[in-house]
């Protein structure tokens, strides 16, 4: 017994001996960074740093190939760190051209967060409006100050568990790898062996799954600097950020203008007691697996006998067959689809759900349908898109465990390449690519027996009525001739039933114009 104590308790002390070097080769590593940075006691007495910025965001959620090339959001960033105060600004103008020019910005300041919001057409005014943010908010802006490189090390150095990982390579060259937790997610710190600089940071909290990534559940941001400069008071910092998100490359931006403790426009950091006021440090996150079926007072309508349309800010639609409930799209996330599913068998109680059609590679269209292959619903999607759909479906969801996490199982899909008829009846369903060359990705669902269409999500419809863009009311249009379709009506992802007739006039439109309307 004796020398069993003896030998657990030298595994026990040969352990923790690992540990202590492990613990302190990774301060090493750390002190080694922040010496090439300017040194500790430099970065720490920074009291503020501002900059501005130019750069772009693709459009991942919303683009046409998976693969790229994407939709590309151009950014104008104005970003301020009080590292003295502990407060944040982000501004954001950013110009889609030619559809829209927005700006949002976000305030941070004694744990209230302030959210203002402006947009602007290409003929219109800016409008902004100032509302309280949310405690989520006020988080990532905290995760932003302490993960950016003025903070990065210091944030590493502070951290308890920090300890190291073997070398690993990153754009062509060997990095030091170290890692700690921060928000009770990780952090991975490439340091480069030559400058001990920081190359990259991957981080996988609440910042990181941010937006429309929420859906995803989890995801690994990395943001790699480069083109380092020299600035104020001999301290390094990188002027430009390249950010991807799962490998997908999210956004870039390169600092044009950088400040380092200049005066404060205190204007730009204050939070109207208005605003103050409404804050509510309570408030739930906007998670999209929460969010409400369909919208307060828009109830569903029957579209046709058995054809019920469920309003929201992605639409849904219920097809009544013979043999089961077809549904249109799944939309937003897998807690989403299972409304969307309870409601469809509330309303035809007793008939199975028999198939769901995801009409479009962008995220709306599919980011629930994770939902539907837990539940065995067969999945009818265009051919391009099943390598995206079985990304989607192959995820993992550990930080946010959906019924496929917790019972995996295999997709069943029935691709579509040219015509696919689904059911028999007055509800028969014909599906059909679009072939669009902007409309690549997307389908479109006809009723044969109604001469009634759905679009899928080519395009969309202005306050004014008006159809954005021509381009792709063109494709639908000629898609639609091309298989000899008679059409009176359609209806959309964000379009509610209307007559066919409605779109020929923008074609004519569109001919006696040379530009898109008006300049951003």
């Amino acid at each position: 017994m004796l020398k069993r104590n003896f030998v657990s308790s030298a595994i026990l002390l040969l352990f923790a001996v690992r540990l202590y070097a492990s613990d302190s080769a990774a301060l090493t590593l750390i002190h080694a960074g922040l010496t090439a940075q300017g040194g500790e006691a430099k970065l720490r007495a920074l009291r503020s740093v501002q900059w501005e910025a130019n750069g772009y965001r693709n459009e991942l959620e919303q683009s046409e190939r998976p693969e790229g090339p994407y939709i590309v959001q151009m950014n104008e960033l104005t970003e301020i760190h009080d590292l003295a105060a502990h407060r944040y600004l982000n501004r954001q103008v950013s110009s889609l051209y030619p559809v829209a020019r927005f700006t949002n910005s976000v305030v941070v300041a004694n744990y209230v967060a302030m959210r203002l919001v402006s947009s602007q057409g290409a003929a219109a005014p800016p409008q902004q409006t100032a509302q309280p943010g949310t405690p989520q908010q006020v988080q990532s802006a905290q995760e932003r100050m302490a993960l950016s490189p003025e903070r990065l090390l210091l944030t590493a150095l502070d951290a308890p568990d920090l300890h190291v990982a073997p070398d690993t390579t990153l754009q062509s060259i060997s990095q030091n790898v170290v890692l700690f937790t921060f928000d009770g997610a990780p952090v991975t710190i490439y340091l480069n062996p030559y400058t001990h600089l920081p190359t990259a940071v991957d981080y996988s909290g609440p910042l990181a799954h941010s937006n429309f990534w929420n859906y995803l559940g989890d995801v690994t941001m990395r943001t790699s600097f480069s083109f380092w400069w020299l600035a104020k008071g001999g301290i390094h910092l990188p002027l430009q950020w390249n950010v991807e998100e799962n490998g997908l490359p999210d956004s870039m931006f390169v600092i044009s203008e950088l400040k380092i403790d200049e005066p404060l426009d205190e204007s730009e950091l204050t939070i109207p007691d208005e605003v103050r006021k409404r804050y509510s440090p309570d408030s739930k996150s906007a998670d999209l697996e929460a969010r409400p079926l369909g919208i307060p007072g828009q109830p569903a309508k029957e579209l046709k006998p058995g054809v019920v349309f469920v309003p929201g800010i992605w639409n849904t639609t219920f097809v009544r067959q013979d043999d089961g409930i077809v549904i249109l799209e799944a939309p937003i996330s897998s807690g989403y689809s299972v409304k969307v599913i309870a409601e469809a068998r509330k309303r035809f109680p007793g008939i199975p759900v028999k198939a769901v059609i995801t009409t479009s590679d962008s995220w709306p269209h599919l980011a629930g349908i994770r939902e539907y292959v837990a539940e065995g619903v067969p999945i009818y999607a265009l051919n391009l898109n099943r390598p995206i759909l079985e990304r989607v479906i192959a995820g993992k969801r550990t930080t946010k465990p959906d019924a496929l996490e917790r019972s995996p199982r295999q997709p069943e899909f029935h691709v579509v390449s040219g015509k696919t008829v689904l059911g028999a009846g007055p509800n028969r369903l014909e599906i059909y690519p679009i072939h669009g060359e902007t409309s690549e990705r997307q389908m479109m669902v006809y009723f044969p027996e109604h001469h009634l269409l759905y679009g899928s999500d080519p395009f969309q419809q202005n306050d004014d009525g008006s159809f954005f863009y021509p381009q792709t009311v063109g494709e639908l249009m000629d898609a639609v001739a091309r298989e000899h379709l008679v059409v009176n009506q359609f209806f959309m992802m964000h379009i509610g039933l209307t007559p066919w007739n409605d779109l020929p006039r923008v074609l004519v439109g569109a001919a006696m114009k040379d530009t898109p309307d008006g300049k951003l």
